[in-house]
């Protein structure tokens, strides 16, 4: 198994390298793309089960809900530009 995970962790390397030459490159959408990649990879390397990435999703929601309150408050306006990803967890 230790193999098994070595082999992860050099894909894991990789993609990281080649999401940060997307960025650089100026092609953010497949950057984003990529990074779910990632982030899956690393979800299975850390055996986060579903449970706990829902929780973490809730939390960084509710999060993101408090801080646009008082900028709601301030502002009748809706925010400007591009807003937020917020990562929610669907089943």
């Amino acid at each position: 198994m230790a193999n098994s995970e070595e082999r992860l962790h050099a894909v894991l390397a990789t993609l990281e390298k080649c999401q940060a030459a997307l960025v650089v490159g100026g092609d953010r959408d497949t950057a984003q793309l990529l990074s779910v990649a990632i982030l899956e990879l690393r979800i299975k390397l850390n055996q986060i089960d579903d449970s706990e990435l829902k929780a973490l999703c809730d939390a960084m929601l509710r999060e993101a809900e408090r801080a646009e309150q008082p900028a709601l408050q301030k502002s009748h306006e809706a925010p400007r530009g591009r807003s937020p990803v917020t990562l929610k967890l669907v089943k």
